[in-house]
């Protein structure tokens, strides 16, 4: 069983920024891909991005490219997730999760975090 969990959410301004950290209980491997989602209300859940644990390959959703940048921290598995650039349509519930293979749709992953609030205002 792992456990993730999402910290680094809060309330900013457009044009601010915002890093959101993801920690995992146990070793995440470097077979392991790992990526954030979020979901706004009334909306579907939307991928934003995804590293490959062992290469530090990434990517974005085209909503976050140039803005959003993924990273790792390897030694003590925990993921990033640095936004610049905020929008008001960046306003969500930021979700960590560990895939079982390549995957955007949200369907192939075996973990998920808790969430952390997002909230980007005029």
């Amino acid at each position: 069983q792992v456990q993730l969990v999402e910290s680094g959410g809060g309330l900013v301004q457009a044009g601010g920024s915002l890093r959101l950290s993801c920690a995992a209980s146990s070793r995440i491997f470097s077979s392991h891909l790992m990526a954030w989602f979020r979901q706004a209300p009334e909306k579907e859940r939307e991928f934003v991005a995804l590293i490959r644990w062992g290469t530090g390959r990434t990517t974005y959703a085209d909503s976050v490219k140039g803005r959003f940048t993924i990273s790792k921290d390897g030694a003590n598995n925990i993921m990033y997730l640095q936004m610049s650039d905020l929008k008001p349509d960046d306003t969500a519930v930021y979700y960590c999760a560990r895939a079982r293979s390549y995957d955007t749709s949200g369907h192939d992953y075996d973990y998920w975090g808790q969430g952390t609030q997002v909230t980007v205002t005029q």
